[in-house]
């Protein structure tokens, strides 16, 4: 038995490296655009020491869509006009669209972001998503998130969490969660790493969740089209 939890967890692991080798964080995209250059994070920096001011780490956590920890190696892209660019103006998406029936999220899965349309049509405030993997280990199958137009149904509190993930355990935070088709939620997460990283929900800032959940979201009414 102790043999095989061994093997089992070489193989997790395994899955787990490869999967975060093969993953091409979002930002590097930027590394040759004019306009733009990509820092390669050594030992020992961080977020902070990088970049000290709020506003900039704002900025470019937002541009390279990721929230988490920096480590050595990572390439980090960032506007040479830093002090003169805000996060509004590195939204990925149309400034209006057409008006609709309701107030609209838009994720769009390629750019890792999502955007919130006003009933009117007007882009309210965006931010980065993570949406589900090709493949989890720990399923043993491909967890893509779902494409199509859903509607928020319920929603939760900062407490709320899975009832499924850790397999066999539950418990896993997923703060602000919004729910869409089934177990498939919106929710914050501290880990919005660049890539599409899991289990098919949509991870955005814990910031941003919360500002969709508490000043955003109408349950039974609001739409959310994933593409």
């Amino acid at each position: 038995m102790q043999h095989f939890r061994l093997m089992l967890a070489a193989t997790l692991l395994f899955f787990t490296v490869q999967g975060l080798l093969a993953a091409e964080l979002y930002g590097e995209r930027f590394c040759e655009v004019p306009g733009y250059y990509c820092l390669t994070v050594e030992p020992g920096d961080s977020w902070e020491s990088l970049f000290p001011f709020a506003k900039h780490r704002d900025t470019l956590m937002r541009l390279n869509r990721m929230n988490i920890r920096l480590r050595p190696g990572m390439r980090i892209a960032v506007p040479e006009d830093i002090d003169f660019v805000s996060p509004e103006a590195l939204a990925p998406f149309a400034p209006a669209i057409e008006p609709g029936y309701s107030n609209r999220i838009m994720i769009d899965l390629d750019e890792l972001a999502w955007g919130a349309y006003s009933a009117e049509g007007e882009l309210l405030k965006w931010g980065p998503i993570s949406g589900g993997k090709e493949y989890c280990a720990d399923v043993k199958q491909p967890c893509p998130t779902l494409t199509g137009d859903f509607m928020i149904y319920r929603t939760g509190t900062g407490k709320c969490k899975s009832k499924k993930f850790p397999i066999g355990k539950g418990g896993a935070k997923m703060p602000w969660c919004m729910f869409y088709d089934g177990g498939y939620a919106i929710h914050g997460s501290y880990e919005v790493p660049g890539y599409h990283a899991s289990h098919g929900c949509v991870r955005t800032f814990i910031e941003d969740a919360r500002w969709l959940n508490r000043n955003f979201i109408h349950p039974g009414w609001t739409r959310v089209i994933i593409r």
